[in-house]
């Protein structure tokens, strides 16, 4: 079976596979269970200098990328039409679970990682390039953005975790954040794990968990616990 390709368009090509070459999402790169392409954005400039941005029209601080450097490098890299366009943006859909799983179905991601004050709109126009952001902050490039994005997909691939049962339990993935996890010692600085995941009764434990996660969903995410009921309620 051949694993997701991830082809990552941007002006600092050394800085992957940065975190995604270690760990698990490393070993399965090894394993090619996925693949990361990494693309120049200065190759595909049209001056000896390599310059990819110019001063915005109508004025303002910045640089923004130019759309005729950039539509030619996606030109050249767009080759499998069912390949899914997408630029790194904090004014982009929020990246989430459902999300996540949704992008692990496709072949191949092609990612766009902008820099300075962004891109000109007419390339994302014109390629129709869905917008994507990690969160409601800025990064002084859309490279750390394209890593966090690339790593929670890759996490999802068949056998990369090693063991399904680790990602159905996880946050977000039950619409609940994840309950409290406990390891040895059993008692730590005199406080002990709760009596009810060492009784060995799985029906409890499994109750417990459940209430733990909607008491700590419903305290720190009431946006999340919302969306919870609200389909628990149909």
């Amino acid at each position: 079976m051949r694993g997701l390709s991830v082809k990552i368009l941007t002006i600092f090509p050394e800085l992957f596979p940065g975190f995604l070459g270690s760990s698990l999402t490393g070993r399965a790169l090894k394993e090619e269970k996925w693949s990361l392409e990494t693309v120049n954005l200065r190759d595909y400039a049209f001056d000896k200098h390599g310059s990819v941005d110019d001063t915005p029209f109508g004025g303002g601080a910045g640089m923004v990328m130019r759309p005729d450097v950039l539509s030619k490098a996606i030109d050249a890299n767009y080759q499998n039409k069912n390949s899914r366009l997408i630029y790194m943006s904090p004014r982009g859909k929020p990246l989430n679970q459902k999300l996540v799983r949704e992008l692990a179905n496709e072949e191949e991601l092609i990612i766009l990682c902008g820099r300075f004050e962004g891109v000109d709109q007419r390339v994302l126009d014109q390629y129709d390039i869905e917008e994507i952001s990690i969160g409601d902050y800025i990064l002084t490039g859309g490279e750390q953005a394209a890593m966090i994005l690339a790593d929670a997909v890759v996490r999802t691939l068949p056998d990369v975790l090693g063991n399904s049962a680790s990602l159905e339990d996880e946050s977000f993935e039950t619409g609940l954040l994840e309950h409290p996890q406990y390891t040895r010692p059993q008692i730590f600085n005199g406080i002990s794990v709760p009596d009810v995941l060492t009784s060995g009764h799985h029906k409890k434990i499994d109750e417990w968990r459940k209430t733990k996660s909607e008491e700590i969903t419903k305290e720190r995410r009431p946006d999340l616990w919302k969306k919870y009921i609200d389909s628990i309620m149909g």
